[in-house]
This record gives C-alpha cells, sequence and structure tokens, in this order.
C-alpha cells in the first residue's frame, strides 16, 4: 500500500524528484572527489614540499566543497516542497473520500480513527517521502561510489567493507523486522488515546454529574499508559541501532588503520591512499547509517500507509449516480414507498414497508417511542444512509438518482443534535446561504424564537460561538440550528426531535410561526412530545419500524392504540409533575 501511495501522490511532482535526483547526484559526486583531492595533495603535494600544487588542487577543492554546498541546499529545498506537497495532497484526498462516507462508514472507523488517520498517520508518510528526498537518493550513489573509489586505492583492505557492510544490514534489518508489529499496535493506541480524550471532553458534564473524574482518569492513564509501553518497547529496539552502527564504523575504521599501517610500512601503499580510503569508508558505512534513518520510518509509515488507504479503499454505501437526473419541478414533494432498511448482519430490519407522503403547504409529523425508527427514516431523505428495500422520492425522483449538491439544496435539516461550528452567530447562520443580509438573519430568527437572546448579547449577530455550540445553552443551540435551516429557504424542512429542548410555550410560539413562514414548504416534523405534534396536518405513527397509524390527533386518539398510549402517557407523566 505504502507504493501505491506513494506512486499515486507523487506523479504531479516528477519534475521536481528528477530535480532532487540531480542536485543529489552532483552533491554525491562531488563528495567522492574530494577524499581522492585530499590524498593527492598529500602524496604528491605535501610528501614532496610542492606548495603551488598544494594551493592548486586546494583551489579545486574548495570550487567543489562550494557545488557541494549549493547542490545540497538545493536539494533540500526541491525535497522539503515535493514533501509537504505530498503531505497536502493526501490529507485532502482522505478527508475528501471521508466527506463522501455514509453514516455506516463513519461509525466502522470511528472518528477518532478517521482524525488520527487523516493526520498523524499522514505524517508518518510524509516524513518518509521527506527523508527519502533528502537522504535516501544520495545514499546509495555514496555508498557504490565509495566502494568503486576505495577500490581504487587499495584493493587488499576493501575486504575489511566485505565484512562490515554486511554485519551492518543484517543487526539492522533484524530490529527493523522486531519493530514492524509494534507500530501497527502503537497507531492503534493513538486511536484509543484520541478516542477516550474525546469521550471525556464531550462528556465533561455527564463525567462531573455522576462524580466518574477519578474513573476517568483511570481510564486515560490506562490508555496513555498503553501507549507509552508500546513506545518504550520500539525506542528500546532503535536505542540498539545506533550504537551497532558506530561500533561497525569504529572497528572498521581501527582494521583500515591497523591493516593500512602495515601495507604503508611494507611500501604497498602511501598514506594519502590509506587517508582516502578511511574516509571512503566512513563515507560507506555513513551512507548506510542514512539507510538506517529510513529504515527507522519504513515500517511506521508502512503501517500508517496501510491505515490510510484502508480509508481510501472503503467504497461509501451511498453510491453517486452515474447519470443523475433532475427534477422538472422544486415543489418539495417527499414520498417513501414501501421502505426498508436494515443494518448489515442484522436479524430484523429497522424500517420495514414504510410508506408516506408529505406535500408542500402541509406539517407532516412522526412520533413513535425511542427505537421506533423515526431518525433512521430521517435520515433516508438527504441519503446520509440508503434504502435496502423500496424507494424514497423527492419531486418524483428517486433519491438515488438526483445529484447529491442538487438533493441537498432541496433540504434544510435540523439534526436530532443540533451543531454549531466556531465563529459567530452570524457565520453559522449563514452556512447554508452565504450571501444572506442581516435582515434576512434577523427574520430567521425572529421565526425560531431566538432574536431576544441574540439581542440580548453584547455582540449580537457578532457574538462568538464556540465550537459545538457549547457556549449557549441546549435550547438556545436548538433555536440557531432552527433559524440556519430557516436562513436557508430549502422546499422541504426537516426537523428530526429539534424541539426537544423548549420549553412548551416557546414550542409552541415557534411552531406558529413555522406555519405562518413556511407555508410555501413541506415541514416534515419527528418528535416524541405529543404537544409538538397536535397541529399537523397529518401525523404518522411507527412502531417497532412499522407504521401503525396515520391521521390527525382526533383520528388517532380514536382509531390508534399505540398513539392513544402514547398521549395517556405523556398526559400522566405532566399531571404526576
Amino acid at each position: 500500500m505504502l507504493a501505491s501511495l506513494l506512486g499515486r501522490y507523487l506523479r504531479p511532482y516528477v519534475g521536481l524528484i528528477v530535480g532532487v535526483i540531480v542536485f543529489q547526484l552532483a552533491q554525491s559526486i562531488a563528495s567522492l572527489f574530494l577524499p581522492a583531492l585530499n590524498a593527492d595533495i598529500i602524496d604528491n603535494g605535501i610528501a614532496r614540499g610542492d606548495t603551488g600544487y598544494i594551493l592548486m588542487v586546494g583551489a579545486g577543492m574548495l570550487a567543489i566543497t562550494l557545488v557541494q554546498i549549493a547542490c545540497a541546499i538545493a536539494a533540500v529545498y526541491v525535497g522539503a516542497r515535493v514533501a509537504m506537497a505530498f503531505g497536502r495532497d493526501l490529507r485532502q484526498a482522505v478527508f475528501d473520500h471521508v466527506g463522501t462516507f455514509s453514516e455506516r462508514e463513519v461509525t466502522r472507523f470511528g472518528a477518532p480513527s478517521l482524525i488520527t488517520r487523516t493526520t498523524n498517520d499522514v505524517q508518518q508518510v510524509q516524513m518518509l517521502v521527506l527523508m527519502t528526498s533528502t537522504m535516501l537518493v544520495s545514499a546509495p550513489i555514496l555508498a557504490i561510489g565509495g566502494v568503486v573509489m576505495a577500490l581504487q586505492q587499495d584493493l587488499a583492505l576493501s575486504l575489511i567493507m566485505a565484512v562490515a557492510i554486511p554485519v551492518l544490514l543484517l543487526s539492522v534489518g533484524a530490529i527493523i523486522v522486531r519493530t514492524v508489529p509494534l507500530f501497527r499496535v502503537m497507531q492503534e493506541r493513538i486511536d484509543t488515546v484520541n478516542r477516550v480524550l474525546r469521550e471525556q471532553l464531550t462528556g465533561m458534564r455527564v463525567v462531573r454529574a455522576f462524580v466518574r473524574e477519578r474513573h476517568e482518569v483511570a481510564r486515560f492513564a490506562d490508555a496513555n499508559a498503553q501507549l507509552t509501553e508500546t513506545a518504550l518497547k520500539s525506542g528500546r529496539l532503535f536505542a540498539l541501532m545506533f550504537p551497532i552502527v558506530l561500533l561497525v564504523l569504529n572497528a572498521s575504521s581501527v582494521a583500515v588503520l591497523w591493516f593500512g599501517a602495515g601495507r604503508i610500512e611494507s611500501g604497498a601503499m602511501q598514506v594519502g591512499a590509506l587517508t582516502a580510503f578511511l574516509t571512503y569508508l566512513i563515507q560507506i558505512l555513513m551512507a548506510v547509517l542514512m539507510a538506517t534513518f529510513i529504515a527507522v520510518l519504513l515500517p511506521r509509515a508502512a503501517v500508517s500507509a496501510d491505515r490510510i488507504g484502508e480509508v481510501l479503499a472503503t467504497p461509501s454505501s451511498v453510491v453517486l449516480p452515474s447519470s443523475p437526473v433532475t427534477p422538472r419541478d422544486a415543489s418539495g414533494h417527499v414520498e417513501l414507498r414501501d421502505v426498508v432498511f436494515a443494518y448489515p448482519g442484522a436479524e430484523h430490519p429497522v424500517l420495514d414497508g414504510v410508506s408516506l407522503t408529505a406535500t408542500r403547504g402541509r406539517m407532516t409529523a412522526i412520533i413513535g417511542s425511542t427505537g421506533a425508527g423515526k431518525t433512521t427514516l430521517i435520515s433516508l431523505l438527504p441519503r446520509l444512509i440508503d434504502v435496502t428495500g423500496g424507494a424514497v422520492l423527492i419531486d418524483g425522483v428517486d433519491v438515488r438518482e438526483l445529484e447529491p449538491e442538487q438533493l441537498w439544496s432541496r433540504i434544510g435539516l435540523v439534526p436530532q443534535r443540533p451543531y454549531l461550528f466556531s465563529g459567530t452567530i452570524a457565520s453559522n447562520l449563514r452556512f447554508g446561504k452565504p450571501d444572506a443580509t442581516d435582515d434576512e438573519l434577523w427574520a430567521a430568527l425572529e421565526t425560531a424564537q431566538a432574536a431576544d437572546f441574540v439581542r440580548a448579547m453584547p455582540d449580537g449577530l457578532d457574538t462568538a460561538v464556540a465550537q459545538g455550540g457549547t457556549s449557549v445553552s441546549g435550547g438556545q443551540r436548538q433555536r440557531l440550528a432552527i433559524a440556519r435551516a430557516l436562513v436557508k429557504r430549502p422546499p422541504i424542512f426537516v426537523f428530526d426531535d429539534s424541539f426537544s429542548a423548549l420549553d412548551t410555550a416557546t414550542d409552541a410560539r415557534l411552531r406558529a410561526a413555522l406555519r405562518r413562514d413556511a407555508a410555501d414548504a413541506t415541514v416534515i416534523v419527528v418528535a416524541q412530545r405529543v404537544a409538538t405534534v397536535l397541529d399537523a396536518d397529518e401525523i404518522i405513527v411507527l412502531e417497532q419500524g412499522r407504521v401503525v397509524g396515520r391521521g390527525t390527533h382526533d383520528e388517532l386518539l380514536a382509531s390508534s392504540e399505540t398513539y392513544a398510549e402514547i398521549v395517556s402517557s405523556q398526559q400522566r407523566v405532566e399531571v404526576g409533575s
């Protein structure tokens, strides 16, 4: 998977990669020439006392060094640009693909894991590209070139390299093989830490309300300790790598000096040649050391690439239409025909044979006990999930045949858990209509019964909103979410239990305002509270995924036992309270 990701997302930067290779090649060739010139100065300049020769060759070495420095800077600069662009494109690809996921795929991976894969995992692969661009390209050039140049200096001493290099490669390889499984476990434990931390931050009020701080601290400490333990295991293994490299390097240097001294004494080798050979040996082993840096990153990058590839290779269960159909009108007519929805592997469907029609200018309400399938039914309209049987039609066209943006532009959805983005009240209200005027925002706030508390805020529409809307109360958050949908002015409004945090008086005023200001739209309201659906034109009663009643409030009281039980139970609660 790593090779596949690199091949796909580095392809646009082939020109820059060629530039990196050229600069690294020039830098490495310059590095290989310097020891030979140094040996020449020692043997033919210093040994003979020829100052002119020393200055001439020294000037050549200085010029080569300047070229080497320039090429090294250029290689690092271009390599960094390639790595950063690669990381940007890969992050964007993962983000875009996750954006196509339905609720099923998001639930399968989990939000913390998707965040880790988009950030930490991409960073690991990006770091591999950066280190490869700046180090690995020159490593084989230095290693192969160093061997060739060392053989030219003295063939007999080259036997030392024949021993040192295999020992180094085998030692490093053994360490890498043992660390690959640890890196996979480490990424999974990073997911766990993210999940626990996310749960604790999101559910902070619940934790404090139930006095569970110590338990949650212990839970995070356990997840953190497991991550630390895995990181320490991999760290200990890699801690062995550099001492082994230095041991081989120093032992090889001592061996070269030991045997080289004897060859100089016998006249088979000159001092300059020994110096050059030692420099080439160090260059070769340093090249192996640079490859070792890549070897440190490669296992973790490979694991991260597998995790990224798993996301990219997962198709959304909501398939885009190959030939989108455009409805002739935008009246907002909604129809469900014998809809069935079941999760994979489930014994019973969540929805079974549900049919209903919602038309313009009418309010259709859906009521039922918890687990009846109300939210699942609502999720079918904007294709957050797809039916497993039957069809959902909007303006006479199956939603599976509509262009997604056309579908979403026709629906103003207020979800069961209203979410506000960090920014201001105005930026949140303009989320569905960026060019909305302040007058339109205030009109929507008036309808949503939110204008009073927004006016009471010091900055009005410019009041800052925290991520998730945690800076306002639950009821205020619901009303702002309703106002956001009203600003969009779509032909279809869908309210998924969006009045649950409102008191009955505010609920009644809001529904009356909706009747007036959304009179030309199709309104679908999901609720558990009977008071919310009393004045609906049609009430659909769901029980265990099936429609068990439909009609007005009075008609259902007389014909639906389930609805009558819901009304009776809520009346008892009101009397009891």
